[in-house]
């Protein structure tokens, strides 16, 4: 049973939605939610369409596996996924 303080349906992080982030970088390499999907369970990632969609949409949680499974794919790192600014050296 959930409190009312429980605060699950977003995934943001200083105002930022990582669903957004990995949906927008997914669609940069012309790839469908499916083959997305595909790739994931390739690398391991016991993940089905619908809870792929729920993270997209901002309304389940992604585990830290499938956000590296995501870098690996997108061939991104977690500044991105994150929206964090990009490191000068």
């Amino acid at each position: 049973m959930k409190n009312e303080q429980s605060d699950d349906r977003i995934i943001q992080v200083n105002e930022t939605n990582i669903g957004k982030n990995i949906a927008k970088l997914r669609k940069s390499m012309k790839l469908k939610q499916t083959e997305m999907v595909a790739r994931l369970q390739i690398l391991g990632i016991d993940i089905s369409i619908y809870s792929y969609n729920r993270i997209e949409k901002g309304t389940q949680n992604p585990t830290v596996s499938f956000l590296y499974a995501c870098c690996n794919i997108l061939n991104c790192d977690m500044n991105d996924i994150f929206d964090f600014p990009k490191m000068v050296e």
